[in-house]
């Protein structure tokens, strides 16, 4: 994956691609009233609005510019909304809600940088995957740390409720939990923390231009990212598609 790219990216077609299953899982979105209908049948919350719930900041996919929400989970959502000629609404919604499904009751999708799991799957519907990331450990050029061996008995920090909050707990590293990557970013550079453990795609782009810190990557785990909905009966359609690749 090119980093800097990502902040600037237009919407591709292996992006344009994951459209059709994104919306498609509309379709099963619903609950106990009735969602309304936008032009060409798909059902949502709000009539005439896409409601997307992301966790921002997560630069370069989601985060704050003069005063809108961008970046490139947000091309993707303002694609899907055009291709249901909907407006976009997003709503800012903690990770903890959007990757236990709870943060559904409120919006259509999560598009929020989500990556596949089977405890994930378990509560929601999942479209075409449309990017591969891997896990990555940032550490400051001081720390000693070469290595995740190394960044045992140090402080190291993860954003909670991810994949790198499990992974850490799964090698036996005591991390302290940040409730967004913003913050945890923000302990890096404070040096409050000795190294950071998260999507390298997101953690490489926020030390680019930061000499003292290093970007270690190591046998960690890769993971694919989706979009969700609520879950389906019967499942939506899965169409293959081509993806990015970290």
């Amino acid at each position: 994956m090119q980093l800097k790219s990502l902040s600037t990216a237009k919407m591709t077609a292996k992006a344009v691609a994951i459209l059709a299953a994104g919306a498609l899982t509309l379709t099963a979105c619903g609950g106990s009233s009735t969602p309304a209908a936008s032009e060409g049948g798909i059902q949502l919350i709000n009539a005439g609005k896409l409601t997307v719930c992301s966790d921002v900041p997560y630069e370069p996919f989601e985060f704050q510019k003069d005063g809108k929400t961008v970046g490139f989970d947000m091309d993707i959502a303002a694609e899907v909304a055009k291709d249901l000629k909907a407006e976009l609404s997003v709503v800012d919604s903690s990770f903890e809600a959007i990757e236990t499904g709870t943060a559904l009751t409120q919006c259509d999708v999560s598009i929020s940088s989500i990556s596949i799991t089977d405890t994930r799957k378990s509560v929601m519907d999942f479209s075409t995957p449309y990017l591969d990331d891997d896990l990555a450990l940032v550490a400051s050029a001081d720390s000693g740390i070469k290595s995740l061996d190394d960044a045992k008995g140090k402080k190291v920090g993860v954003q909670q409720a991810t994949t790198g909050a499990d992974y850490a707990a799964e090698k036996g590293l005591d991390a302290q939990q940040f409730e967004d990557t913003g913050l945890l970013v923000q302990a890096l550079q404070a040096g409050t923390i000795d190294a950071a453990l998260g999507n390298q795609s997101v953690l490489g782009y926020a030390i680019k231009d930061a000499p003292s810190s290093r970007l270690l990557r190591s046998s960690l785990p890769v993971s694919s990212w989706a979009s969700p909905s609520k879950r389906a009966t019967p499942p939506w359609p899965k169409k293959s598609t081509e993806r990015s690749s970290a």
